[in-house]
């Protein structure tokens, strides 16, 4: 009685914004069937070419009264992710999870730095990146990604702001439930994720999940230590995403409490 669907909803990105940490709890829903891995169908040409069966097939088997969840966090930014979406399924519920800007650019950062150092590449201090001759190096991709309104304004060229529900990334490391509960609603799902489904892991300094008798943390990937940043420069990315940020705040109705 099960087949594989087209995702009925889609967590669109932001990349750090804690998407995995989002997928990981909503599977806690038993209405809800996630995709194992993020699958890069809309933002990646080769993968694209390849066709909606192609894409279908990497989907979990569900019922006929679950809803299918994929994630893959490069779609927010990609140019073409909002066209190709809408051409599959106009009338598609999206996620959106987001974190404070200067946050997600030094986790961008943080990731980056340990993934070169597991594959014994030279790396850099993030300060040498971030400054070009004394100024901020806007050109760098982690300072791009953290343009929402930039990437915004594309989605929205597609989809109605009532189609995308934000999810606040800081609020959901430090209170989960309240921001699940929030998308329980917006999918038209009964209330079934609870406070028990959750505990805080101490050594970790975050939430895990405990579902069907098992307790699971996010990968340890996640929650890596941040470099110590140079309060100068912390000050000209906070100033540089000001006015992005007040932005996005009149796009989407809403503000987050970012610096």
């Amino acid at each position: 009685g099960t087949s594989r669907q087209i995702p009925q909803t889609i967590i669109i990105g932001v990349r750090k914004g804690g998407t995995r940490a989002l997928l990981e709890m909503l599977d806690i829903h038993p209405n809800i069937v996630v995709a194992a891995t993020e699958v890069h169908f809309f933002d990646w040409d080769e993968n694209y070419v390849k066709g909606i069966d192609w894409y279908r097939n990497l989907m979990p088997f569900s019922y006929g009264n679950q809803i299918t969840i994929e994630k893959t966090p490069g779609y927010f930014t990609s140019p073409q992710a909002p066209g190709r979406i809408h051409d599959m399924n106009s009338s598609i519920k999206l996620l959106l999870i987001l974190r404070d800007p200067t946050e997600r650019v030094i986790s961008d950062y943080t990731q980056v730095y340990y993934n070169r150092v597991e594959s014994h590449k030279p790396v850099q201090l993030f300060e040498d990146i971030v400054i070009k001759n004394g100024v901020l190096n806007t050109k760098y991709k982690a300072i791009q990604r953290s343009l929402y309104d930039v990437h915004m304004e594309k989605w929205l060229k597609h989809f109605s702001l009532d189609q995308i529900h934000i999810v606040d990334g800081n609020t959901l490391i430090k209170d989960p439930l309240p921001e699940l509960q929030k998308v329980e609603r917006f999918l038209n799902l009964p209330s079934r994720i609870m406070s028990s489904n959750f505990y805080f892991n101490q050594t970790k300094g975050f939430y895990c999940i405990r579902s069907d008798g098992r307790e699971r943390c996010l990968h340890e990937s996640k929650g890596r230590p941040h470099p110590l940043v140079n309060s100068t420069v912390l000050e000209q990315l906070y100033s540089y995403f000001r006015e992005h940020n007040a932005r996005f705040y009149r796009m989407v109705n809403h503000s987050f409490d970012w610096h």
